[in-house]
């Protein structure tokens, strides 16, 4: 049998091969979900790409596309990236067919599929889009994301169901005169609102990335992405190697940010954000006298709440944990600690702060 690396194929100047890493499951505002593939990253029509829109189960079989094969991309329209074919022959000996329903459970075990009769689309069961931009917008001016004041849930219901927005960056258009057509607005709220939501234009790169409500992301992943990428565009163009490379970010993690980004959708809406003047902050992560220290809170503190009193540690330098573990150096303990934390903490060494010392490290700084 002749190795698969001595088998030669010529191709136009736009095209490329590369091999399939991995088909990751993008669920949309629709609740619509999208499989899209990851490959090595390539140069195609003069830029690199590394991920393709496969469109839906449908595309998939009739490619017979599968994690592991090597394929040729091109750009259609020199723009778009697609999967022109695969290369059977290069194929592992051991691929399986790409079972979309078993990856969809896989992937979002919460969820429920379906396809209905007639479409090529599988949907989340009972999702609709106001409700899930209902959500997304939420979730976008939370006070953990990016703290918009004023824009609680029963505003966001009103703007949602007046048609104003069709995902959070149309915030950014939102005009006064726009909320005093809404029942729920005046002339003073109206002006608040529209001054909170420009005054949100320039966030912090964690806040902004956990605003974006990726699954699996939460406020101190959002951190650690920020950490490692610095800018929003670095973290949408991470590879698969560099996610992984990143500290407590698994492959569950990745394939979600890999699907975030690379969705179509996605990427005219990080566009309209450019457009409207959203920039959020590059992010270097601050240093001081506790950096190095990887630091777990348990109990309440009289010194503030969790979240402020971590704050602080980070701004010295230390680095928030959701749990202890071998490399976790400091375990903060304050009234009615977890007894499953301070059984780890005792089996791994990891030194127990209580409140007293905590105040001396911050009053010495």
């Amino acid at each position: 049998m002749c190795p698969r690396g001595a088998i030669a194929y010529k191709y136009a100047a736009e095209e490329a091969t590369t091999i399939v890493k991995d088909i990751v499951l993008s669920i949309g505002r629709t609740g619509a979900a999208t499989p899209i593939a990851t490959f090595d990253p390539v140069i195609v029509a003069g830029t690199q790409v590394q991920h393709a829109s496969l469109h839906n189960a449908d595309e998939i079989a009739r490619l017979d596309v599968r994690v592991g094969d090597t394929v040729i991309i091109y750009k259609a329209g020199d723009i778009i990236p697609k999967v022109q074919e695969v290369l059977p022959k290069l194929r592992p000996s051991d691929s399986q067919p790409f079972n979309m329903e078993a990856e969809l459970a896989r992937q979002y075990p919460e969820a429920v599929f379906e396809r209905p009769e007639g479409e090529v689309i599988y949907r989340v069961t009972g999702a609709t889009a106001p409700i899930l931009l209902q959500k997304a917008v939420e979730h976008y001016a939370s006070k953990a994301a990016l703290d918009i004041d004023t824009l609680g849930e029963k505003n966001v219901v009103a703007i949602v169901d007046a048609g104003l927005v069709e995902d959070p960056a149309d915030l950014y258009k939102l005009t006064k005169d726009d909320l005093l057509k809404l029942d729920r607005f005046a002339d003073i709220s109206a002006q608040k609102l529209i001054d909170a939501i420009q005054a949100s234009k320039n966030p912090t790169l964690p806040r902004f990335i956990y605003s974006l409500g990726i699954r699996h992301v939460g406020e101190q992943t959002a951190v650690d992405l920020a950490a490692s990428f610095g800018t929003i565009k670095n973290l949408a163009h991470a590879t698969p190697d560099q996610l992984d490379a990143v500290e407590g970010i698994g492959k569950v993690v990745a394939e979600s940010i890999l699907a975030f980004f690379n969705d179509d959708d996605n990427q005219a809406f990080f566009e309209k954000f450019t457009e409207l003047g959203v920039e959020p902050q590059p992010f270097t992560p601050p240093t001081g006298k506790l950096t190095g220290v990887k630091f777990v809170i348990t109990g309440t503190l009289e010194m503030g709440t969790r979240d402020e009193v971590a704050a602080k540690l980070v701004a010295l330098g230390a680095k928030e944990q959701n749990s202890v573990g071998k490399d976790t150096t400091w375990l903060v303990v304050g009234e009615a600690p977890g007894a499953s934390k301070l059984t780890k903490a005792q089996k791994y060494g990891t030194k127990l702060v209580d409140e007293g010392e905590l105040s001396q490290q911050l009053v010495e700084n």
